[in-house]
């Protein structure tokens, strides 16, 4: 094979995964996040007893309500104990955030059982081991870009931003965008 041909081959197979992964983005219907290392950065301030402080980024803050406007379901799974996160969700309009899960693949199925959610529609964001057999059977698997390598290998789309540095607003923004919801609107605030 000639060395044109290669890269004409090389630049097709790149274009066909691009659109593939593209209709795996347009066909997404629910998202589901964890929260320290995907909604955060992955440090937490120890202030005593079980409460710890973790920063979220208001631009996610955006996309996330937004898309809860426009009817996708999202969840947040997160094996830590977080009431003031838990709080910023309900906040957002997210009102199934499950905190202190041991079991995230347990926790999945049984939210999506109850909610009738398609796991081959479904988005999943995580950074860690925890996260690994969730990833596994969602039809989006994404990480942050500062994901552990074992997640990083099975995940479909690696977003170029680390975790609580935009990688949520990535995914969201995409989705959206895809599917003609994305807006600009100042009805919807980030705080």
């Amino acid at each position: 094979m000639t060395a044109v041909r290669h890269f004409a081959f090389i630049f097709l197979c790149i274009m066909f995964a691009g659109m593939n992964i593209l209709e795996k983005f347009r066909s997404i219907k629910t998202f589901v996040f964890d929260v320290d290392g995907v909604m955060t950065d992955g440090s937490i301030e120890v202030k005593g007893g079980r409460e710890y402080i973790r920063t979220l980024n208001t631009k996610d803050g955006y996309a996330l309500q937004l898309a809860v406007k426009k009817g996708f379901n999202i969840a947040v799974i997160t094996g830590g104990y977080m009431p003031a996160v838990i709080e910023r969700m309900n906040f957002l309009g997210i009102d199934k955030a499950y905190q202190s899960v041991k079991d995230k693949m347990e926790c999945f199925e049984a939210y999506s059982r109850e909610h009738g959610i398609d796991p081959l529609q479904t988005l999943y964001m995580g950074d860690d081991i925890p996260d690994y057999p969730v990833m596994k059977t969602v039809g989006l698997a994404s990480c942050p870009l500062d994901a552990v390598p074992e997640v990083r290998e099975i995940s479909h789309y690696i977003s170029p931003f680390n975790g609580g540095r935009g990688c949520v607003r990535d995914v969201l923004e995409k989705v959206l965008k895809l599917n003609g919801c994305w807006e600009v609107s100042a009805d919807i605030g980030s705080i």
